[in-house]
């Protein structure tokens, strides 16, 4: 039987640009549960090192982008202060596609239509490799936590706590 051709997204093809080294992993999507230990159970890969990512709006400087371990939830109060904020919530979600150019279950960091600053939860340096959205529901792109911060210019911070 042929193997299907994974189409690469935006995301890939940035990555590519800059000879970041990607891999895509396809998942089954099931439209009921987009929580990332779905994805997980599907990658057949441990929870922590599969990565969600939440945009949030602060009180003070705007959008910020929280890249956050699947089975852990933002610290609003953490999140607000390391991007110098009073106050952050996440942004609804029907703002998500007008902010992004992605949706749920399938947002990621990279090729986002504007680059906002960006902060990715330090267990991810635990990780060789972590795997977050590839920009589309059902593709996860596995990388270097290392490589995605240079990518979109990230800082590392305890922003989350596990639910």
């Amino acid at each position: 039987m042929a193997t299907k051709k994974i189409e690469k997204t935006n995301a890939a093809r940035l990555l590519d640009r800059t000879k970041i080294a990607y891999e895509l992993i396809p998942y089954e999507v099931d439209e009921n549960n987009l929580a990332a230990t779905h994805v997980a159970e599907q990658l057949s890969e441990p929870i922590e090192c599969v990565f969600k990512t939440l945009v949030m709006k602060g009180d003070k400087n705007g959008h910020f982008v929280c890249v956050i371990p699947g089975d852990h939830e933002v610290n609003l109060k953490a999140a607000a202060k390391i991007s110098g904020n009073k106050k952050a919530d996440l942004i609804p979600m029907k703002e998500l596609l007008p902010t992004t150019g992605y949706i749920r279950g399938g947002c990621t960091p990279i090729g986002m239509k504007k680059q906002f600053p960006t902060f990715i939860h330090e267990t991810a340096l635990e990780h060789e490799f972590i795997y977050i959205s590839a920009g589309v529901r059902g593709l996860q792109l596995r990388l270097s936590p290392k490589d995605l911060a240079t990518f979109v210019g990230a800082t590392f911070a305890d922003l989350s706590h596990k639910m």
